[in-house]
């Protein structure tokens, strides 16, 4: 009995390190702000990211029109920043009129 209390230690406790603190404890957080229509073709996306910092961030921003398909797309690399949470404005040109966009995922790289 005692052998197999001491051997589900050892599993629990190699467990408990290899997921728990070998893993990267960063959380990505994004929140849309709002956009502005420059043309026809074009949009203004504001969106904010929050994040543990000096963490790199990749985004893919998305464009929509007024039948929620998608008419724009960007995928935007962040810089490292000592600031937690930043906001961004990033314009993306469209296939046609856009009313909407916004962060579609944000990811570690």
């Amino acid at each position: 009995m005692v052998v197999v209390a001491a051997f589900f230690a050892v599993v629990f406790t190699a467990w408990v390190i290899w997921g728990g603190l070998s893993g990267t404890n960063a959380e990505i957080e994004t929140r849309n702000l709002g956009y502005a229509n420059i043309t026809s073709t074009t949009i203004d996306a504001r969106w904010e990211v929050s994040v543990t910092p000096g963490t790199e961030v990749t985004c893919a921003i998305q464009a929509l029109n007024e039948s929620f398909g998608i008419v724009g797309w960007r995928i935007i690399e962040l810089p490292v920043s000592t600031d937690r949470t930043r906001v961004f404005t990033e314009t993306l040109r469209t296939a046609e009129l856009a009313v909407t966009s916004l962060p579609y995922e944000c990811w570690l790289p």
